[in-house]
């Protein structure tokens, strides 16, 4: 029997469109997606209470698609050199999005969990250490919870202008230390991998085992396919350390002030966002098909014949 890449769900975050995401906003909206092709989504929860389990529960089952959660580091939201309370806050952020998806059956919660994005400050060596051991001291009651949920935590490093903290996989591993494997590990964006890493795939190699979830997008932030990125590469990578969990489309609408902001989104990345969404699933349905391809007969050259 060849050993095939996995056929990969693809998804996309309703950031293409809109944010905050709210009950009122999905029907129509993960309706839409639905009808583009896609086979999962990823649902922000900039808020609690902007999203309740059994609105997000009834439009997953009118669509069929597979939920993923991520989260908003918003100022203020800051595991680390911050006033306990803010540290106490952001602990029960984070509890209400690990609620969420055990409430809709979600398998990870991803983010930057550690400061709010575009916080930036100077670190010495003997800061970032003690900036580490903070962190996992405030992170760790929240990973107990998602244990207890049956949820991973996927932290996510993000590029040196949204953070000072956490740029590289290298930097996240050794951030978490004996956190990993505990209902904690890696969410990886390629548009962070670009900017950060020598080597995307690379990166994702390092990740290995404690790779959680994936997202994908042009390295200008648009849709993913006639870019810089080496795709090929970076699947194969994927495929390298057992990665098979999908590959969600994450990008943003111009059109709002806080996200847009957030992620330095200054112009229309495509067309319309539809087909910034519509043209990132085509090339990713044409890559994984062509990856699965390659895989068999690279697999039946191997072995000398064809099956």
């Amino acid at each position: 029997m060849n050993k095939e890449s996995p056929l990969r769900a693809l998804g996309v975050n309703t950031w293409v469109w809109t944010s905050p995401l709210t009950d009122r906003d999905l029907p129509a909206l993960l309706g839409r997606i639905a009808e583009m092709g896609f086979d999962a989504v990823e649902l922000p929860l900039e808020n609690p209470g902007d999203l309740s389990v059994p609105a997000v529960a009834m439009a997953l089952a009118d669509t069929g698609l597979t939920p993923y959660v991520v989260g908003a580091m918003a100022p203020g939201r800051d595991l680390v050199e911050t006033e306990p309370a803010h540290v106490r806050a952001t602990q029960d952020y984070l509890r209400a999005c690990i609620d969420l998806a055990e409430g809709i059956g979600a398998t990870a919660v991803c983010g930057p969990f550690y400061a709010a994005t575009g916080r930036v400050w100077r670190l010495s060596p003997e800061q970032r250490v003690a900036a580490y051991e903070q962190w996992r001291e405030n992170l760790a009651p929240v990973a107990e919870v998602a244990r207890s949920a049956g949820v991973r935590i996927g932290i996510e490093p993000l590029n040196r202008y949204e953070t000072s903290l956490i740029n590289t996989v290298d930097q996240a591993l050794e951030g978490l230390g004996d956190l990993l494997g505990q209902g904690v590990g890696l969410a990886l964006d390629t548009y962070h991998l670009n900017i950060e890493e020598r080597s995307s795939a690379d990166a994702i190699r390092r990740a290995g085992e404690h790779l959680v979830h994936v997202q994908v997008c042009g390295n200008d932030r648009g849709a993913p396919g006639g870019d810089q990125t080496n795709w090929p590469e970076l699947l194969g990578a994927l495929d390298e350390v057992g990665y098979a969990g999908p590959l969600n489309i994450e990008s943003f609408t111009a059109q709002n002030a806080s996200i847009a902001t957030a992620a330095s989104i200054w112009r229309p990345l495509a067309a319309t966002q539809d087909d910034l969404a519509t043209s990132g699933l085509a090339f990713l349905r044409e890559l994984t098909a062509s990856a699965r391809t390659d895989r068999v007969v690279t697999d039946d050259t191997d072995r000398g014949g064809t099956s």
